[in-house]
């Protein structure tokens, strides 16, 4: 039998638990279908546990920067056992969704457990789990927000291997003595530093020439330099032919005839969204798509929604969020701006931390802009300058010289996720150049460097595309 209800969310993450939960509040008849656990990745294996792993490592290395400016070299003894322990009892509970649940019942949704795949508009049947058997008629429609998956790529060899993915770097009960990193993305720099810091030997394998290589070129130089001084070992331009797993010992051939060996392997190269499975060609979709194409709206087809990681606007849980409050607006047939993904933020919280928001200069260049750029370094700043120890760092601006508005802008170094707010407004806004010149920057700070940074574009104008 066919239950009729207002609404079937697939995937409660963070994007299909906003919209669940918000359209519950508002008195309709909401159907969660989740197979794993309620809240998603974020707050399990991703976003959450991954920064506290992060704040640990951290307070190591401020410790060890106490030499030369607060008095003589103290004792720092690395224990992964407190960091395990925090994730496992603070950020999830051991691994436990009951309180996501509870907060989505509370408000009058049905949680139903298991697979959903779309029979047909607006219809859904539910595979697995206790909800087994089960199909609902949504009368206004169905929300996916499947989320993504790991990207493996095809190393030979690579799928009979028991590697590390996200997940298992965070839940891990004690750090390893040697870990291999494939991938010099986001996730496996964060990771990478964090094991380093608590006395793993770290080797980070990149395919393309340089780490973070969807950021600035200027980022990953940064990176690339205070990562190797804490003793990192990288190989960028570095192609991975081969994986083993022999006895204790991970081992990764690269197209060089060069074999690394770890005593761990974490595969960190993306994400990816697997529409397969969700039914999709039931409604005239093409389940073999790299993402599901939406409008402004968060509309896929009549009465069928995405939001997060599915629609392919960015793994990043402020999407998902984002596009879960439009979905909601949209569902409810309210008014309300369509989605806007000029100015979408995103922040690689390593040491320096790297901010970035809008477009890099090489996509201003590729969308055929005539740019400018403005460069500044955090030591050269005065706050840089007084924070000496762990100020590596800079703010590179990326202008659309014809409009004379900010069109991209990356902060990195102490805080760099922070200091990117006032741009990220900026290019949101469209706010001129000029009128950025002629704010007041408090002194001393960090994002007084957008500053510096603005001076360096000014005595670039007479070259645009500089």
């Amino acid at each position: 039998m066919t239950e009729q209800v207002d609404v079937v969310v697939i995937g409660l993450g963070p994007g299909g638990e906003h919209v669940a939960g918000r359209l519950a509040d508002a008195g309709l008849s909401v159907v969660g279908v989740e197979a794993e656990l309620v809240g998603g990745e974020c707050p399990y294996w991703g976003c959450v546990p991954s920064k506290m792993m992060i704040r640990a490592g951290n307070l190591l290395a401020e410790a060890r920067r106490v030499p030369g400016m607060a008095g003589a070299v103290g004792q720092v003894a690395p224990d992964w056992a407190p960091v395990a322990a925090r994730i496992r009892d603070e950020a999830t509970d051991d691994w436990n969704d009951q309180v996501a649940a509870d907060r989505f019942t509370g408000k009058g949704g049905r949680l139903v457990r298991g697979r959903g795949r779309l029979t047909g508009p607006r219809r859904v049947a539910v595979e697995g789990g206790d909800g087994d058997g089960l199909r609902f008629e949504a009368r206004l429609g169905v929300v996916l927000a499947t989320g993504s998956r790991p990207q493996v790529p095809p190393v030979p060899g690579l799928a009979d291997v028991p590697y590390w993915t996200n997940r298992d770097a965070v839940s891990a009960k004690e750090a390893p003595r040697s870990l291999l990193v494939l991938g010099g993305g986001a996730i496996g720099l964060e990771v990478a530093q964090v094991y380093a810091r608590f006395g793993t030997h770290v080797t980070i394998v990149e395919a393309m020439d340089r780490l973070v290589p969807g950021e600035e070129p200027e980022a990953g130089a940064l990176l690339a330099e205070v990562l190797g001084r804490e003793g990192l070992a990288l190989r960028t331009g570095a192609r991975a032919a081969g994986a083993r797993h022999e006895g204790d010992v991970f081992a990764l051939a690269l197209e060089d005839g060069t074999e690394l060996t770890g005593d761990q392997l974490l595969v960190a190269t993306g994400r990816r969204v697997d529409l397969s499975g969700l039914g999709l060609e039931t409604v005239g979709l093409d389940p073999g798509g790299r993402a599901l194409a939406v409008d402004g709206r968060m509309q896929a087809a009549p009465g069928l929604w995405g939001v997060g990681d599915v629609t392919g606007h960015g793994a990043f849980t402020h999407v998902a969020m984002y596009e879960a409050e439009i979905a909601v607006r949209s569902v409810l047939g309210e008014p309300g701006p369509h989605a806007d993904y000029r100015a979408l933020p995103r922040v690689t919280f390593t040491d320096p931390e790297v901010g970035a928001v809008g477009l890099t200069e090489q996509q201003a260049r590729d969308k055929g802009l005539r740019v400018r750029t403005g460069l500044s370094r955090v030591p050269s700043s005065a706050r840089g300058w007084i924070h000496k120890a762990g100020n590596d760092g800079l703010v590179k601006l990326v202008e659309d010289a014809d409009r004379g508005v900010l069109v991209g802008a990356t902060t990195a170094g102490p805080m760099g996720g922070e200091v990117l707010y006032g741009l990220a407004v900026a290019v949101q806004a469209e706010v001129p150049v000029e009128s950025l010149r002629h704010m007041i920057y408090a002194y001393p700070t960090f994002h007084r460097g957008v500053e510096d940074a603005l001076a360096d574009l000014r005595a670039r104008e007479s070259s645009p595309d500089a």
